[in-house]
C-alpha cells in the first residue's frame, strides 16, 4: 500500500489523488502472420510498473525522468485517456475504473482538465478562441444563454493574461506562449480543480516559460488547484513541484519532498540527474556524468533496470528488482554502499 496524506479529498486520511500500483502493458507484437513466418514471439512493453503516490488537495506533485521513463503514459492514465491494465486511480475518493462508479465519474469529469504540451495540437484550427474556451462550458451546461457565456470567456481570457477582444481571433494568430494561456483558459473554464500539465512549458521559450509557470503557480494560489506536473527539466521543477517523483523505465525510484530531492538526493539515478543541471553555486564539486542511455523497454536489464548505468551496482542489482522503500528504490541505498 502507499502511504496516505493527512490531507482529506474523498475520505478521512487520504489524497485528493491517489494512485496505487498503476500498470500499463503494451502489445507491440508484429502481426500474426509475420509471427507465424518467422517464428517469433509475441512481445509486450511494459511503459509503467506499479507506480503509487498521492497528491494533497492545492499541492503539485512532479513526475521526473528521461524520455522514455512512462512519465506521460502516467498522466494519461490518471486522467482516463487510457485504461490502465491494472492498478486504481481515484479523485476526490471517486475510481477511475470502477464501473459502479460511473455515474460519480461522470460528474467528476467537469473537474478534472489536462494541459498537453502543444497546445496547437489540442485546439481546432478551424474553431475562434472564443469557441474553444467555451466549449467546456456547453459541454458540461454550466453556465445557459449566449452572452452569460461570451462574458465569462471574456473573464477567463482576462484571468490568463490576454484580452477578452482575443476571443475572436484563430489559434494561428497566437505565439506558443499566448496559446498555451488559452489552453490553461480552456482547462479553467469548466472549473476544474485538478489539472495534469504534460510537458505544458517545454515547447516555449525560456522567458515565457516562467511567464507560463508563474501564472499557473498563481491561479493555484487563488483556486486551490492541484497540480500533477509532468517534466524532464529539474528547473521547472524546483519552481512548481511541492512532491517530486523520479521515474526510471516504468518504475518511481525515488518520491519526496522537493527541498530533500535537491539538497539530499539518494537514488543514483536522482543524483546523475542532479548533476547534469548546470550549477554556479557548485562550480568544483565532484559530479557524476550522465552516461549510457535508457534500456530498450522489450527488453529490459533483469534485476534493477538502471544497473548497467549505476557505479555502485553488484550482484544483487543485477538479479533483484528493489522495492520503494522509505521513499527510494536502490539497493545500495539499503545496504548503506551509497555515501550520503
Amino acid at each position: 500500500m502507499i502511504p496516505r496524506s493527512e490531507e482529506t479529498g474523498g475520505g478521512q486520511g487520504r489524497g485528493y489523488v491517489e494512485v496505487e500500483d498503476l500498470r500499463r502493458v503494451f502489445d507491440v507484437s508484429k502481426p500474426w502472420l509475420n509471427r507465424v513466418i518467422e517464428r517469433m514471439p509475441r512481445q509486450s512493453l511494459k511503459a509503467v510498473d506499479g507506480v503509487g503516490f498521492t497528491i494533497p488537495r492545492g499541492e503539485t506533485f512532479a513526475l521526473v525522468g528521461e524520455s522514455g521513463s512512462g512519465k506521460s503514459t502516467v498522466a494519461r492514465m490518471v486522467v482516463g485517456l487510457l485504461p490502465p491494465s491494472a492498478g486504481e486511480v481515484r479523485i476526490d475518493g471517486v475510481s477511475m475504473t470502477d464501473p459502479r462508479q460511473a455515474a460519480a465519474r461522470r460528474r467528476l469529469r467537469a473537474r478534472i482538465q489536462m494541459i498537453f504540451q502543444d497546445p496547437y495540437a489540442s485546439m481546432n484550427p478551424r474553431w475562434r478562441v472564443g469557441a474553444i474556451v467555451a466549449e467546456p462550458i456547453r459541454a458540461f451546461g454550466l453556465i445557459q444563454g449566449e452572452a452569460a457565456i461570451r462574458a465569462r470567456v471574456g473573464e477567463l481570457l482576462g484571468l490568463v493574461g490576454l484580452h477578452p477582444a482575443d476571443a475572436r481571433k484563430y489559434p494561428h494568430e497566437f505565439s506558443g506562449g499566448q496559446r498555451q494561456r488559452v489552453a490553461i483558459a480552456r482547462a479553467l473554464a469548466s472549473q476544474a480543480e485538478f489539472l495534469v500539465g504534460d510537458e505544458p512549458t517545454s515547447a516555449l521559450d525560456v522567458s515565457v516559460q516562467a511567464q507560463i509557470l508563474n501564472l499557473m503557480r498563481d491561479l493555484q494560489d487563488r483556486f486551490g488547484l492541484t497540480y500533477l506536473f509532468i517534466s524532464h527539466n529539474l528547473a521547472v521543477v524546483r519552481h512548481m513541484a511541492t512532491r517530486i517523483g523520479v521515474m526510471y523505465l516504468g518504475r518511481l525510484v525515488e518520491v519526496a519532498p522537493k527541498a530533500e530531492i535537491f539538497a539530499r538526493p539518494r537514488h543514483p539515478y536522482t543524483r546523475m540527474l542532479l548533476d547534469a543541471v548546470p550549477d554556479l553555486a557548485h562550480i568544483g564539486r565532484a559530479r557524476t556524468p550522465v552516461s549510457g542511455e535508457i534500456p530498450n523497454p522489450i527488453d529490459p536489464p533483469p534485476g534493477c533496470t538502471f544497473n548497467p548505468r549505476c557505479p555502485h551496482a553488484d550482484a544483487r542489482c543485477r538479479s533483484e528488482v528493489p522495492l520503494l522503500r522509505d521513499g527510494v528504490a536502490c539497493h545500495a541505498v539499503e545496504e548503506g554502499r551509497l555515501p550520503a
